[in-house]
């Protein structure tokens, strides 16, 4: 059995203000830096063979506490990088309802049917993201790899090691600084915890309403 352990990178000042920001490279801000180091204190026993990044900086940011800790390299993992938003990217998402209505609509409503303008579909994001997970797991046969990340990578992860299709994307929630543990054997995945942020301080069940 070989166990993924999943992560979603700190926040950014994007995350806090909302701006998609896809394959702009930006750097955690302090509330950010904190949730690397709470990761890396989370992960600190657990026995991690092998750790992979995201190449964006926030990501890079995120995973390096953690490699510190435990005493591993950060390796890169082009197949995970954030989504390409094409012409949504570093737009708030009022105005892209502006500019794009329709399309914004069907977003929210069947995000799978969505390709962004000169951008990425869910489907692409999720076939390059599951053959590099895919690699990560056969490579690592018996261990426990991390994979650092972000929000729709790891939305679409999700649902796909869950055997779910890209129209359940918002059913899953993805925190900042978040955990997520799978279990694969025989060519399955077994979800074990999805969006623990406990390390955090903070419950996404006490932030209802």
């Amino acid at each position: 059995m070989t166990r993924v352990i999943l992560v979603r990178h700190g926040q950014t000042e994007w995350n806090r203000v909302e701006r998609f920001r896809g394959r702009v490279d930006l750097a955690l801000n302090q509330t950010g830096l904190a949730q690397a180091h709470a990761l890396a204190e989370r992960l600190a026993d657990w026995p991690i063979a092998a750790l992979y990044s995201s190449p964006l900086r926030r990501a890079i940011q995120t995973a390096q506490p953690v490699a510190e800790r435990l005493g591993l390299p950060v390796q890169l993992l082009p197949g995970i990088v954030d989504i390409n938003y094409g012409d949504w990217q570093a737009k708030t998402p009022a105005q892209v309802a502006e500019a794009y209505p329709d399309l914004y609509r069907r977003w929210l409503e069947e995000p799978h049917l969505v390709r962004f303008p000169h951008g990425e579909s869910l489907d692409e994001v999720r076939d390059r993201a599951m053959a590099a997970l895919r690699e990560v797991v056969a490579r690592h046969r018996g261990q426990v790899v991390l994979l650092v990340a972000h929000q729709v990578v790891n939305r679409v992860l999700v649902c796909a090691m869950l055997g779910l299709d890209n129209s359940h994307f918002w059913r899953i929630r993805q925190d900042n600084g978040c955990i997520n543990v799978f279990d694969h054997q025989d060519g399955l995945f077994t979800a074990v915890l999805i969006n623990d942020t406990c390390h955090l301080g903070a419950s996404p069940l006490k932030s209802f309403g």
